[in-house]
């Protein structure tokens, strides 16, 4: 497939073309939800799908059977429209993991990485992150009025640090896996380095694969391993997958929740105080974060096998649907007319599924709630007078319409 995406002939100025450099994430998806339920799109490169921005609907179509992650639906895959060096097709066509099958082997593969990420597994998991917690924060600059990058210093190697332990990586892997990632999401990736960018990821996952395989240890990779072993039927390609799209989510889901969280309480010292003097809660910090600047704007891809009709128009058969959870964290028939406010102490009837909803809601959510519930208490805890260091429309996103991901976090240290 040769294609350029820029020439893609559905491309259409009637669509809502998403900002590859993500400028204003806020504005942006605010427009997409007034624009109704279902929205016709363009994504980075001129590729038209639809995307789903209410909350109602958005539960509605994540259980439709209709909707499926074979990218062989997809019309204007099918038709050579889409080019292998299309930046976003690494999460387009991740490969076969849990990600991009449904029916079955979904529940198959479901249900191993579950049997190591259950409630009480990843609950058991809390002493090695306070230890990690600690252990970084003690890294940080003592002196009053030090000034640090949060996100390079504490929220990026916290969740890495995890997800590592989890899946048997090295840390040795740590600087590469961060390139890789980078360039994997990026929307701004050359052409000639996204081809090679998947092919590097593959390998390096291989290589974990191949480790355990000779060296078996208590983490993910070994079990799925031995499941395979077992009979459960997993292939070389699966493993692989699987384990790049736990890394992937592992670590990019947290980084963006504690980011966020700190954004926000700093952007509103009162709602801070509350949770300093006991009044409200680390967990509804954590949970409203979730709901208010989800950390997964988009998530790519599902595709209709047949006509589905929701909101009034019709996601046609081979057309592509986007999940737009950046517009339907803040959707006001939801979560009420101050469903743009960040309010910890909001009583909303109405949870959110930042998370996703239905057979496909993430199966890591548990192991993010816990480590961000773990880190935000203990960095306040010892810098309770945290502040920005810059202004908070100076914050720039990261080119990746699929995170809600800050270049920096330059806060101020203040005990």
């Amino acid at each position: 497939m040769t294609t350029s995406a820029s020439a893609c002939p559905h491309a259409s100025a009637g669509r809502i073309a998403l900002d590859p450099f993500v400028t204003d994430l806020d504005g942006e998806s605010a427009k997409l939800r007034a624009a109704g339920p279902l929205v016709e799109v363009e994504l980075p490169g001129g590729v038209p799908v639809w995307a789903v921005t209410h909350h109602a609907e958005a539960r509605q179509l994540l259980t439709d059977k209709r909707l499926v992650k074979d990218i062989e639906v997809w019309g204007a895959w099918k038709r050579g429209e889409i080019p292998a060096d299309w930046p976003l097709i690494g999460l387009a066509n991740p490969g076969r993991s849990m990600l991009t099958v449904d029916g079955e082997d979904h529940r198959r593969m479901r249900a191993l990485v579950a049997q190591a990420l259950t409630v009480r597994r990843v609950e058991r998991m809390r002493e090695r992150i306070e230890e990690l917690t600690a252990g970084l924060l003690d890294k940080l600059p003592t002196g009053s009025g030090a000034t640090v990058d949060l996100k390079a210093e504490f929220a990026y190697p916290l969740p890495m640090y995890v997800i590592s332990d989890l899946m048997g990586i090295d840390e040795a892997d740590h600087p590469r896996l961060k390139v890789l990632f980078d360039k994997f999401f990026s929307t701004q990736t050359p052409p000639e380095e996204v081809v090679a960018t998947l092919m590097e990821l593959a390998a390096m996952m291989g290589a974990v694969v191949t480790a355990r395989r000779a060296e078996p240890g208590d983490d993910l990779t070994s079990a799925l391993i031995q499941a395979s072993e077992n009979g459960d039927h997993l292939t070389d390609e699966e493993i692989v997958s699987t384990l790049q799209l736990m890394v992937a989510a592992g670590h990019e889901t947290t980084i963006s929740l504690i980011v966020n969280a700190v954004v926000n309480l700093s952007k509103h010292p009162e709602q801070l105080a509350l949770v300093l003097d006991g009044k409200a809660t680390w967990e509804q910090v954590v949970e409203e974060t979730l709901r208010h600047s989800t950390p997964t704007s988009h998530v790519l891809i599902r595709f209709a096998a047949e006509d589905v009709e929701v909101g009034g128009k019709t996601i046609r058969e081979g057309d592509a649907l986007i999940v737009s959870y950046g517009a339907i964290g803040r959707d006001e028939q939801a979560h009420g007319p101050t469903a743009g406010d960040f309010d910890i102490t909001r009583t909303s009837p109405t949870r959110h599924i930042s998370f996703g909803h239905g057979p496909h809601v993430c199966p890591g959510a548990a192991l993010s709630r816990l480590e961000a519930g773990v880190a935000l208490p203990a960095l306040y805890a010892r810098f309770p007078g945290l502040r920005l260091a810059v202004e908070p429309g100076e914050l720039r996103n990261k080119p990746v319409v699929t995170q809600n991901d800050l270049f920096e976090l330059p806060v101020v240290l203040d005990a």
